[in-house]
């Protein structure tokens, strides 16, 4: 069964990503929202974002709060900020498949790739 998951590390404190609003939209013609979470105290979701028939093949949009989170942390943010929702987009060929989409976000970078 196939599953879309993710995860956060804040690379500028050495840290999960806790508290990170997470939105996944599919990009179909339209862009629909399909789920939401906020990640847990490891930075991770408790439950996969998609899994199964959620999960179909096709083009998705992966949205993380990252500047509301540092904002949080009272890190100091230009106004607006460098960083501040990070949109991922991305394809899924085999709806079968773990699609792991980790971010490693700073107020200054980020970045991502597919994880296992």
């Amino acid at each position: 069964m196939g599953r879309l998951t993710t995860h956060v590390l804040d690379t500028a404190n050495g840290r999960p990503g806790k508290g990170i609003a997470v939105a996944v939209f599919r990009l179909d013609g339209e862009r629909r929202e399909v789920a939401r979470a906020v990640t847990n105290d490891d930075g991770r979701c408790d439950q996969p974002l998609l899994e199964g028939a959620a999960l179909e093949a096709g083009r998705y949009e992966i949205v993380f709060g990252a500047g509301d989170y540092f904002r949080r942390f009272d890190t100091t943010l230009p106004e607006p900020p460098f960083v501040d929702e990070v949109v991922l987009r991305f394809g899924v060929a085999d709806p079968t498949a773990h699609y792991h989409v980790p971010l490693l976000v700073s107020p200054w970078s980020y970045s991502t790739y597919r994880g296992s």
